[in-house]
């Protein structure tokens, strides 16, 4: 079972996974020290205040003297600022990096590859529109259970797979024929709504090869779990003969 995400292959998913790493660490922070507070003010105003068995005066006035101590972090004037200050600087520590990760997501390098993705109930269509010897387009089904092969995965294996160079900014335009749709590949950091009648765009730069697996995360209808993605990354020059090949079937 896998608790992490999955191994990011694009600048913006590891950009993504670092954020998030950043975030857990303010979290842990806050929790705990949050928590000590609880803690410290329970203790206070809890059973060794209230229902404490002292045996005389003396004791009762030391445990609400050493009770005094704590509430210079519970209570005054200065806590007050700290509680009001600290909360808007992790704020600003936390809004910086994911801005920056915001922006980088949405720009749009000149594309070298664009690639046209239309969702359908239930599987995908895929354009290739940049080569002079014509449209290349194809359909991209689940393969069903009982045809899988040794060591393929259940419910994420394609009967064609969307081929891409890697090194090379592609742009992915995605639409829908008839619901939403959501073209979602994790690895890629990429989640993007396909609409009807309307086009969205993302943009990629794979850095390695592979294969790797999305879905559509929209719910789409009653088949909603069996559009999966398969992105095959190979280098430039494969991916030219895989495209001739292709175009002269």
């Amino acid at each position: 079972m896998r608790v992490n995400f999955q191994d990011p292959v694009t600048g913006i998913m590891e950009g993504i996974i670092e954020f998030h790493h950043q975030v857990m660490f303010y979290l842990i922070i806050v929790m705990f020290l949050v928590s000590w507070m609880l803690f410290s003010v329970v203790k206070e105003y809890g059973l060794d205040y209230y229902f404490g068995n002292f045996t005389n005066v003396e004791e009762t006035l030391k445990v609400r003297k050493d009770n005094m101590l704590t509430r210079n972090v519970t209570h005054g004037a200065l806590i007050e600022v700290i509680w009001t200050l600290t909360p808007a600087l992790v704020l600003v520590l936390i809004a910086i990096p994911s801005f920056v990760l915001l922006y980088s997501m949405d720009e749009l390098i000149e594309p070298t590859l664009t690639v046209k993705a239309i969702g359908h109930q239930w599987y995908w269509s895929y354009e290739y529109s940049d080569f002079e010897d014509g449209d290349l387009t194809f359909d991209s089904y689940m393969i069903p259970e009982e045809e899988l092969k040794e060591g393929q995965l259940r419910l994420l294996e394609v009967d064609r797979k969307l081929w891409l160079p890697v090194n090379t900014n592609i742009r992915i335009l995605v639409t829908a024929a008839d619901v939403l749709h959501c073209w979602t590949v994790p690895s890629v950091g990429v989640k993007i709504d396909c609409v009807p009648g309307r086009l969205n765009q993302a943009s990629m730069f794979l850095k390695r090869e592979g294969l790797f697996y999305g879905q559509c995360s929209e719910l789409c209808g009653v088949n909603h779990g069996f559009m999966p993605i398969a992105i095959k990354a190979v280098p430039m020059e494969l991916f030219n003969y895989w495209v001739n090949f292709n175009l002269n079937e």
